[in-house]
């Protein structure tokens, strides 16, 4: 019997007074309630803008804003500070309506984006996957075709998963004239027009074959760098769709999936230089073992190129420059953590993004270097010939998280942070700027929230929108040089929605494990919360290493507020192993992504209960999917002393079993024990409490043998659980209907309560979950 359990029992002996449990909980009267959120709530917040969009190099930018009822599209001009609307928002409702043959209205228009065309005289908008041209003068719109799209297809593949195909047409010298191409696994040219090639290789074979998508020319076209790849092993998944729509019997498909542990291709750098007619093999003594290795740059006078290097266990990431009068490799940059270094890119405006930047100056003669040497994500400025680090761009306990642009005349770097605020949650991304030599660090965010700022393609002025999870975003243009507020665009209001009965989540800090590192959550709600009642809780999960996951910015609906509705309290938080902290904080995933940082999770919540008397311990319940779904699992294998029951979909239930980048970068190479210490396949005997598993047999990101295997290791050890197998569903955690079958899980099992019968004429579903 739990402590919590056993507490609670010696209060009631003791005559203490304590919470009475929640009455009703988990009723078909519930259900409705929470199914019902989304209309009881949508449309309630009014002037909640979305990021601008600044037009090509003008001072105008437009963004989207919430009204009540629906949205609106603003138009603003920085310089002369003039706000109207984008558009006559009616009249291109009316048109729309009459060309589509159905009916819009002027705050309920059938796309969410434009784009200023023909010097702003139209604008493009896409309807129904096709691109539309509405003129602004006569408000006249036509169809101009397919609205563009991304890659098509059933299975897409990510890095290790899936090999490209190889590009067929020659690639031409800078000069235009020559071109390069493979032939018989070998490097060929020949003068662009020309059917008459000379071989420059003699060493590809089919074993060893030369790449033609790696053939880079160099500026000055005399020289060339390709790569010589000898393959690794081509695992394939296979995948059968039971119940196709568009015919009886079923379908087969299968896909390049390399997995941990499996041989890699072994590239070969090889540099020809054509005007002496000589090969260069690089020696590979710098990089033996690659994970994969960049694509190659040359410098821009020619004299070298460079490749990056990472090292299969990504415990070794280098720059490779490689003379182009000798083929001698040095290397530039190498970083050599303890741990892992998370190579994925760090430019750009990605939230949950790598510790990987680089950007050469001076053709290469400075390099401007992320690394976490120092316990924290930075910048550091590097000699790029000497490769040595000539100073620390930013430093102290706090994270670069993104970097933005590299001003190289004004030798400046604007870049996201978070964490330089001590009053604020750490997670906030604010706006920075600092000069190459470190000085002159400036804010251009700082109101405490999560921000977002879009600037002008000139960067005289920038749109700063900010929100939390409660407070409704707010939008302020600024002017760049001085940072001063030139108008207040739109400030969001949600006190409709309070009336209604919405609240926001509450933000929840405790220690962790070591006592002094704070941990961060959300805690949410039923809108008829009582809190002379007691409620189970239910903890929403998902550790993986790769990012952080809390909400911190404002949202009216969410599934875990439908989840909470039913009769919870329901919670999410970061804890140690997750990104965008400091590297010993991240490096309590390596080799152990089974701790999933349920220590700190534990004691977080604990610190909850001990606060609110109604936070009821003695009932705990966790689902998640994915990394998730492997962590929820493993805490009912782990930790089933604090955990009751638990909802798992799509799972990588063991390591070994997923893609080769994600769990190769976080559990190491090669394959070692820690493998089946993390492992729930191997661990399952050990399981107590109620557990259901959900999984698509069409699951093109983590292998559906993962949860299969784990469903074979459960029956060996006689236990107990519930399967959903879904057909023709891929990664998630099967839509309504799954949503609906965890909600039943957890009243059945966390409420002692029986779900309502869906099968029932009083329990008909529609397809929006509402009854």
């Amino acid at each position: 019997m739990k402590p919590t359990r056993l507490f609670g029992i010696a209060a009631l002996w003791l005559g203490l007074v304590l919470p009475s449990r929640a009455d009703a909980q988990g009723t078909l009267a519930d259900y409705e309630r929470a199914f019902g959120l989304r209309d009881r709530f949508d449309g309630l917040v009014v002037n909640a803008p979305q990021p601008p969009s600044w037009i090509g190099e003008t001072s105008r930018f437009w963004y989207r804003k919430s009204v009540l009822g629906g949205n609106e599209f603003v138009l603003v001009d920085a310089t002369t500070l003039e706000k109207r609307a984008a558009f006559d928002h009616q009249r291109l409702a009316t048109s729309l309506s009459s060309v589509r043959d159905t009916t819009y209205s002027a705050i309920q228009l059938p796309f969410n984006a434009i784009k200023f065309v023909d010097d702003e005289q139209a604008l493009q908008v896409t309807v129904a996957d096709s691109l539309w041209r509405c003129d602004l003068t006569d408000y006249e719109c036509s169809n101009t075709g397919p609205a563009p799209r991304g890659m098509s297809g059933r299975f897409r593949g990510g890095l290790g998963q899936q090999r490209p195909t190889p590009p067929i047409e020659p690639k031409i010298s800078p000069d235009s004239t020559m071109e390069a191409y493979i032939n018989n696994y070998n490097v060929w040219v020949r003068p662009v027009g020309s059917e008459e090639g000379r071989i420059l290789s003699y060493d590809g074979s089919e074993g060893n074959a030369y790449q033609h998508r790696s053939i880079e020319w160099s500026p000055d076209s005399k020289k060339l760098a390709a790569n010589r790849v000898q393959p690794g092993y081509e695992r394939i998944v296979h995948y059968v769709e039971s119940s196709p729509d568009d015919q009886m019997q079923p379908k087969h498909y299968e896909r390049v999936y390399a997995k941990p542990g499996d041989q890699l291709d072994v590239p070969q750098p090889v540099l020809f230089d054509l005007s002496i007619n000589q090969q260069f093999v690089i020696d590979n003594t710098l990089f033996p073992n690659p994970y994969r290795n960049s694509e190659f740059e040359w410098r821009e006078d020619s004299r070298a190129f460079t490749f990056e290097y990472n090292e299969r266990g990504h415990q070794q990431y280098r720059v490779i420059e490689v003379d182009a009068a000798t083929g001698a490799a040095r290397a530039v940059i190498s970083e050599d953590p303890e741990t892992f270094f998370y190579y994925r890119d760090a430019s750009g405006g990605q939230r949950n993004s790598g510790k990987r930047f680089r950007h050469d100056l001076d053709d290469g003669r400075e390099v401007i270097w992320m690394s976490e040497r120092d316990g924290w994500s930075h910048l550091y400025m590097y000699d790029g010939t000497t490769g040595k680090v000539k100073h620390q761009i930013t430093k102290g306990e706090w994270v670069v998280r993104n970097v933005e642009w590299v001003d190289e005349e004004k030798r400046q770097i604007w870049f996201r942070a978070s964490g330089m605020n001590a009053d604020q949650d750490p997670y906030f991304l604010h706006y920075y700027r600092i000069n190459f030599d470190g000085s002159a660090l400036t804010a251009y965010a700082e109101a405490e929230g999560d921000h977002t700022a879009v600037f002008s393609e000139d960067k005289q002025y920038y749109v700063d929108t900010w929100s939390r999870v409660d407070l409704a975003p707010i939008s302020q243009l600024l002017r760049t040089s001085d940072r001063t507020v030139l108008m207040e665009l739109e400030r969001g209001d949600y006190s409709a929605l309070l009336e209604a009965g919405w609240r926001p989540p509450e933000v929840f800090v405790a220690k962790g494990r070591d006592g002094e590192t704070d941990i961060w959550g959300v805690i949410i709600r039923p809108t008829n919360f009582d809190p002379n009642k007691t409620y189970p809780v239910i903890e929403s999960i998902y550790a993986g290493p790769q990012g952080s996951f809390v909400p911190k910015t404002f949202s009216v609906n969410s599934g875990m507020r439908t989840q909470a509705d039913i009769g919870f309290i329901v919670v999410q938080m970061d804890g140690m192993g997750t990104n965008n902290r400091s590297k010993a904080f991240h490096d309590v995933a390596w080799k152990d992504l089974g701790d999933a940082g349920f220590p700190d999770r534990i004691l977080w919540h604990k610190a909850v209960a001990a606060k609110y008397r109604y936070y009821d311990i003695s009932r705990v319940g966790i689902y998640g999917g994915s990394a998730g779904g492997q962590n929820s699992t493993g805490g009912m294998l782990f930790h089933g002393d604090f955990y009751d029951v638990a909802v798992s979909s799509v799972g990588v239930h063991d390591n070994r079993m997923d893609k080769i980048w994600w769990n190769e970068l976080w559990m190491s190479w090669p394959l070692g024990p820690q493998y089946d210490r993390s492992s729930n396949v191997m661990h399952a005997d050990q399981l107590v409490g109620k557990l259901m598993l959900v999984v698509g047999e069409l699951d093109t990101n983590v292998d559906p043998s993962s949860t299969m295997q784990m469903v074979n290791a459960l029956i060996e050890a006689d236990k107990d659980f519930d399967l959903l197998l879904l057909p023709g569903a891929g990664h998630g955690s099967g839509g309504r209907y799954g949503e609906r079958k965890r909600f039943d899980f957890f009243v059945r099992h966390m409420l002692g309560m029986t779900p309502p019968d869906w099968n029932g004429a009083e329990t008909h579903t529609t397809d929006d979950g509402s009854q």
